[in-house]
């Protein structure tokens, strides 16, 4: 069950006593993977929680870079929120399909743009759905709304600063990758990429900081996650994984454990492991 908080996690019961609120804005920010066989765009058009706009993660990122999804420019950001009639005074409310997925990725792009009024659905539609909550299939008809942005550039890590913290070890790198793609045993779903992890880094998979209804677990249970894997909470943490989706649900989970100095890596293994002059280590952390 959710501890309803705005800036990061509310319940489904809070969302819809919300849903008519004048300056509440939800966002649909359902992405899959290929092998996962789904199409967000088709599941938001049948379905999705009244009033909102679906946020397309592969179209609002930095679509000059060769890597996927990469946080997109500060300009491109507001241009897209302010035509989705996203802007200042909005409180948003960010949901995936799957449950909790892709949903933190758009949560923390806002707060990379300097926006906090920023919370992720726990349990996301299939929650709401269980629950026999209302849905639409009609998008609604957005109105313009001014956006001031202040990029925040402590919350995000490129490949130079992670190579840096991995040689140094005074980060904590936490992967959010499945156990076999993290110890080099199963392929990565992306052509042409070694495998393994960054070496000093831990191994949080995505899914381990979720209960099986796919909610966030509580904060006591999510300190004990991360000890479990070795993770070092009295340091700063860095956030990856395949391409800087799932990581953002650690963000999510660090963030819910009152762990404020955290950054995501957006290349992720993406880039990590593409280039052969980054090391790579495998096995167990």
């Amino acid at each position: 069950m959710a501890l309803d908080d705005p800036k990061t996690l509310v319940s489904t019961d809070w969302l819809e006593a919300h849903l008519r609120d004048p300056d509440l804005r939800v966002l649909d920010a359902s992405w899959f993977l290929p092998s996962m066989g789904r199409d967000a765009k088709a599941g938001y058009a049948a379905a999705h929680i009244p009033g909102a706009r679906f946020f397309d993660i592969d179209e609002i990122s930095d679509t000059r870079s060769d890597l996927p999804h990469m946080a997109p420019p500060v300009e491109k950001f507001m241009s897209r929120m302010r035509a989705m009639g996203v802007g200042d005074g909005h409180q948003v409310v960010i949901y995936d399909q799957m449950g909790i997925f892709s949903a933190p990725r758009v949560w923390w792009l806002f707060r990379l743009m300097g926006k906090s009024d920023v919370a992720v659905l726990d349990g996301g539609l299939p929650k709401w759905l269980a629950e026999g909550r209302e849905t639409e299939d009609m998008a609604p008809i957005p109105r313009d709304r001014h956006m001031t942005v202040q990029r925040q550039a402590h919350l995000i890590k490129d490949v130079t600063q992670v190579a840096h913290a991995s040689k140094l070890g005074d980060h904590e790198i936490i992967d959010a990758r499945p156990r076999g793609r993290f110890t080099g045993t199963d392929p990565e779903p992306r052509p042409g990429l070694r495998s393994g992890h960054i070496p000093g880094s831990k191994n949080v998979p995505w899914n381990e900081v979720l209960t099986e209804a796919n909610t966030m677990k509580s904060p006591e249970d999510l300190r004990a996650v991360f000890t479990a894997a070795g993770v070092d909470l009295a340091k700063p943490a860095i956030a990856t994984c395949g391409s800087g989706i799932s990581a953002a649900v650690l963000v999510l989970a660090l963030e819910r454990i009152g762990h404020r100095n955290h950054a995501l890596y957006d290349g992720s293994w993406a880039e990590w492991g593409m280039f052969n002059d980054l090391r790579v280590a495998t096995g167990e952390a």
